[in-house]
């Protein structure tokens, strides 16, 4: 039985009148729109997350240095295409992860379940941990291809992958099927605090807004001031799992596929806390709000804009 509109929380409306296939692709859609523009940040990030790899501060050369000297080091480097380095496979990972996050959080919805408390949160949590999943073999792709540089400039491993498809059929020809989920134990854990904090603060700061009626309640700027909310929460939570899941998508490994440096999520969390401190879990912090406040803002603005437009031609439909 479908609720009705009395028997919604507030800033979850919407999801009762947009099916869960629409919504993976708009999500999908919007989270790609997204990518186009926040890519250069994440190159950025990777290079910062993976300088001084299991090396005490100030024991290694630094040639990345803040978010604007470390943009100038990317383009001296690799040129301006250089800041666009892996976006291919992000926007693989942006549609695979976001539409299936976003198709599971809206059957949710559906379902009643985010009317639960702590529904949100669950429903956000479990929906991102599935899409990480999916998503994973992306996301390694573009952490290798963002990694890679000339040698002056290089850190972390270097796998001198060509393309997309040349880095999964490498993976895949020497490491198997299993090759290609390497490092999700890193990514899930992420992306599941990210997700949950994203749709939870997402939500229920659009509905703070809407409530105090600062803004016209069909305006993009309630959305957008629900996004800007949404991206301290997600950045505070995920910087820490972001940076080991960096670490542990770019190791080398051996003949068996198995990581050389690391052994899974404990084993990296413990050995980055031992050998470079507690601090180096939020490397790369400034350049992971740009990227990932933009990013969060740009994607909740551009599905809830989507979102919109689909019921408007649902209504004219009807």
């Amino acid at each position: 039985m479908s609720l009705t509109r009395a028997q919604l929380a507030p800033g979850t409306e919407a999801m009762e009148t947009v099916a869960p296939a629409v919504d993976l692709v708009l999500g999908a859609s919007a989270c790609c729109l997204a990518c186009v523009f926040t890519n250069p940040l994440e190159v950025v990030k990777t290079r910062l997350q993976l300088q001084g790899e299991l090396q005490a501060r100030g024991t290694y050369p630094r040639p990345y240095r803040g978010f604007v000297a470390s943009v100038a080091a990317v383009v001296r480097a690799d040129g301006l295409c250089g800041l666009q380095k892996g976006l291919a496979a992000g926007l693989l990972y942006q549609g695979l992860m976001n539409g299936v996050r976003f198709y599971f959080y809206s059957l949710a919805c559906q379902a009643g379940l985010t009317q639960q408390p702590g529904g949100t949160v669950v429903a956000g949590a479990v929906a991102g941990a599935l899409g990480a999943f999916v998503g994973s073999p992306a996301y390694l792709v573009k952490t290798q291809l963002q990694a890679q540089t000339v040698a002056a400039m290089a850190v972390g491993h270097q796998h001198h992958h060509q393309s997309v498809l040349g880095a999964l059929e490498t993976i895949w020809r020497q490491q198997g099927l299993a090759g290609l989920w390497r490092g999700v134990g890193g990514a899930v854990p992420r992306v599941t605090v990210g997700s949950a904090a994203q749709l939870a603060t997402f939500a229920s700061a659009k509905a703070w807004v809407q409530e105090r009626q600062w803004l016209p309640e069909d305006s993009w700027l309630v959305a957008l001031a629900g996004g800007m909310i949404s991206s301290i929460a997600v950045v505070a939570v995920m910087t820490p799992f972001d940076v080991v899941s960096t670490r542990l998508y770019n190791q080398p490994v051996d003949g068996a596929g198995r990581g050389q440096l690391y052994g899974g999520l404990t084993d990296c969390l413990v050995k980055i806390w031992r050998q470079e401190g507690p601090l180096a879990l939020y490397k790369g912090l400034g350049p992971a709000y740009l990227r990932l406040g933009p990013h969060t803002i740009l994607s909740m603005l551009f599905w809830d804009e989507l979102r919109k437009l689909a019921r408007r031609g649902q209504h004219q439909g009807t």
